[in-house]
């Protein structure tokens, strides 16, 4: 549907995705028919309007609405949901979802189209659920950043090896997220003693919040 993309940013997501392109035998030039922009979102809006009007233009942003690609009107999205890193190539990509957000029929085809070359499994997103979207990936992304870490440091402290969490967190996945442990069996007293050895760890208020909300 497009036979060349010029790919703005080659950041973790722009260097993945200009890949993934040259692999599906996309050209990736100067003056393509569609301007992608693989910039932070804070710079969406501005690079967006340094492009002069005509070629396609659509962004790769999870949290950002396509307001910020005026003033084109040919113009979509599609968020790769995954964490990316410049570490790895476009095998990324492969096999994980993708958000598509259109205004009217033909922009909607062609972020479906750009999803599937890029290897994602496409997914139509409404603009005005992105907030939603974008906070549920967040917190399934960023925040088991921040869980590894708190674990981490407790069983570093009890003398135990952090990289043994790993196949527990993995499994845990595996099992489609079944929950196991004390909360699910209202074993409080065990709780009580988390929280007694949480004291003054700087996580105790997170923990906190955590088993109420495990507990719902």
């Amino acid at each position: 549907m497009f036979e060349d993309v010029t790919v703005i940013g080659a950041g973790r997501a722009g260097s993945a995705i200009a890949a993934r392109l040259n692999e599906r035998g996309v050209a990736v030039r100067e003056n393509g028919e569609l301007r992608l922009l693989c910039v932070p979102d804070r710079a969406i809006a501005e690079v967006a309007r340094s492009i002069e009007r005509g070629p396609w233009v659509a962004h790769v942003s999870g949290g950002t609405p396509l307001a910020a690609l005026e003033p084109h009107v040919n113009r979509f999205s599609v968020h790769p949901l995954q964490t990316l890193t410049l570490e790895r190539g476009p095998e990324q990509l492969d096999g994980a979802w993708g958000a598509v957000t259109a205004e009217f029929e033909e922009a909607q085809a062609r972020g479906l189209w750009l999803a599937e070359t890029l290897g994602l499994q496409p997914f139509v997103l409404a603009d005005d659920r992105r907030g939603s979207y974008h906070a549920g990936a967040s917190i399934a992304s960023n925040f088991l950043v921040t869980l590894h870490r708190a674990a981490s440091k407790l069983f570093e402290d009890a003398g135990a090896p952090p990289e043994a969490l790993v196949p527990l967190m993995t499994r845990t996945i595996e099992n489609d997220f079944d929950l196991t442990g004390p909360i699910s069996r209202g074993d409080w007293e065990t709780v009580e003693r988390h929280r007694a050895a949480l004291r003054g760890s700087g996580f105790e208020h997170a923990y906190e919040a955590l088993v109420e909300v495990t507990r719902t």
